[in-house]
């Protein structure tokens, strides 16, 4: 299951299917959907020759070029394609939508379609984001697609929009599955209610899938709310954590001395090899691989610099133009490597770090409680790295009779943290406290659980920046070895009471399934 490959199978039957050259519109959703899987370079190689948004209308006129139109089945989307047929560019049009369409949307187009320019209308699949193979987003954005309407229930329109993406991923994938959701969340059990229904109305399309037994599972973020506020240290999550990535692109514009040409860089697992074998290094490590590649360029270019840090690598990369045109991309890491160097340094990530790490995984409460005054009156520290250490305290000694969360919240008050940075203490609390998580996330809740942690903490050293293992991480060992006991299934029921777990496993005692999760939540 390669949803990466999935998405650009797609992509080259609606570029290849029309021969000749040809106009590529997009929509304001389509448009990051295509730039995530492919490239200017390969576009234009299948003789796209011009890529443009459909709401543009200020377009030249060709009538001898056709147009190949992939946008989703929306209000905005269609009134766009309706005023293009009423008033056509190109000679003829092949349409693409992202997802299912209605038998209204096709008589629509038939209607408008007075010049009988439309040669084509498909449904292709790719309604969702792949950011690697193995991860997609479905792209939610809070001011268009709030998550939740009252307390813990859906917003209908980010509803509606999650189902269109889960079941487009299903389509792309070919894939029917069984479905499971966490017990204790009404958001996950009615998104499965949903995909459910969508998959028995349209079984002419899900009646075709094929492969390996599938399990989609809907988890909710407020089961395990402490994993996003952990600073995580490999390579991608860092990217995406201090800089930023938006559908494969960085904005460096903001770092100091930046070159022109690097002040926006694209990250893409095939066409980067270095990013495709380092995304998952940690920081330390990732070091030593980049320093590699440039030692390597300095023995083909027979330079004797001395290199021993990320700044002489910069230094190095800036005295050797040619290195950068010769390897392009290791240019880019250095750059990318020597700013969040600066970030974690300006930041003292390391320290807040180790702080989070010892919330999450160690009961100690007096320690933690001493570690974290001295943290929130450090003014280097940055208040929202104070407001999610005071979180995870929070979270972890909520049931502790003397916890000090209001003394905290005193105390970042004082400290120059806005008011509204301080209040999510308590939404948190509200989202994801003990009362609305369904597992002991922190061993914490009772004598047994305790001494499991306390024991936990002595089984030899740890990296203190890596303790914290995902409930995820351990929920989908557990799933994939067929440890399926009563937890499990009392945590994770079938949505389909008649469904079975597969009771055979391999040689290796590896499960034959694949394993779909999404996370309510994000």
């Amino acid at each position: 299951m390669d949803i990466i490959k999935a998405v650009q199978y797609y992509t080259n039957r609606i570029i290849t299917d029309t021969s000749s050259m040809k106009v590529l519109l997009l929509d304001r959703e389509t448009t990051p959907i295509i730039s995530l899987v492919s490239t200017q370079t390969h576009l234009l190689s299948k003789e796209v020759y011009l890529v443009d948004r459909i709401e543009n209308r200020q377009r030249d006129a060709m009538r001898h070029l056709k147009c190949v139109c992939f946008v989703r089945p929306t209000d905005a989307s269609l009134q766009a394609l309706r005023d293009e047929l009423r008033s056509p560019k190109y000679g003829d049009y092949y349409v693409y939508f992202s997802n299912i369409l209605k038998k209204s949307m096709v008589e629509m187009l038939a209607e408008n379609d007075e010049n009988e320019v439309v040669r084509e209308v498909q449904e292709f699949f790719a309604d969702f984001y792949a950011v690697t193979p193995c991860l997609f987003h479905i792209g939610l954005e809070p001011s268009t697609h709030p998550l939740f309407a009252e307390g813990h229930s859906w917003n209908p329109g980010a509803l509606g929009r999650t189902v269109q993406g889960l079941s487009a991923v299903l389509l792309a994938l070919k894939r029917r599955p069984n479905i499971r959701y966490e017990r204790n969340s009404a958001m996950a059990q009615r998104l499965g209610r949903e995909l459910d229904y969508l998959m028995e109305h349209e079984s002419s399309l899900f009646g075709s899938t094929s492969g390996s037994p599938t399990q989609l599972v809907i988890l909710d973020r407020k089961n395990d709310p402490v994993t996003p506020l952990l600073t995580h240290w490999t390579y991608h999550a860092m990217l995406h954590e201090l800089i930023g990535i938006n559908n494969g692109r960085i904005d460096l514009s903001h770092v100091p001395d930046i070159r022109p040409e690097s002040k926006e860089v694209m990250l893409a697992q095939d066409q980067d090899s270095f990013f495709k074998q380092s995304q998952f290094l940690n920081f330390g490590d990732l070091g030593v691989s980049v320093k590699e590649f440039v030692d390597s360029y300095q023995s083909q270019s027979q330079s004797h610099h001395k290199i021993e840090s990320i700044s002489d690598m910069k230094r190095f990369v800036e005295a050797y133009p040619e290195f950068r045109k010769l390897s392009g991309n290791v240019s880019k890491h250095v750059t990318l490597i020597g700013e969040l160097s600066r970030l974690v340094s300006q930041r003292h990530l390391l320290a807040v770090s180790e702080l989070e790490q010892s919330l999450a995984c160690n009961e100690q409460h007096g320690t933690d409680l001493r570690a974290l005054r001295a943290l929130i009156a450090n003014p280097k520290i940055q208040p929202e790295n104070k407001v999610r250490c005071v979180v995870l305290y929070a979270l972890r000694y909520e049931q502790t009779q003397g916890n000090a969360v209001n003394e905290l919240k005193q105390l970042l008050s004082s400290n120059g943290v806005d008011a509204d940075m301080v209040s999510i203490i308590d939404v948190m609390l509200r989202y994801g406290g003990a009362r609305e998580r369904q597992s002991d996330i922190f061993q914490n809740e009772n004598i047994f659980s305790r001494g499991k942690n306390i024991f936990k903490g002595l089984q030899g050293t740890e990296n203190v920046y890596t303790q914290h293992t995902p409930a995820l991480a351990i929920m989908l060992e557990d799933l994939v070895r067929g440890r399926q006991g009563l937890h499990w299934q009392e945590r994770l029921p079938n949505l389909d009471p008649n469904a079975r777990p597969p009771m055979l496993g391999n040689e290796n005692g590896m499960f034959n399934q694949d394993i779909i999760v999404f996370v309510v939540g994000g």
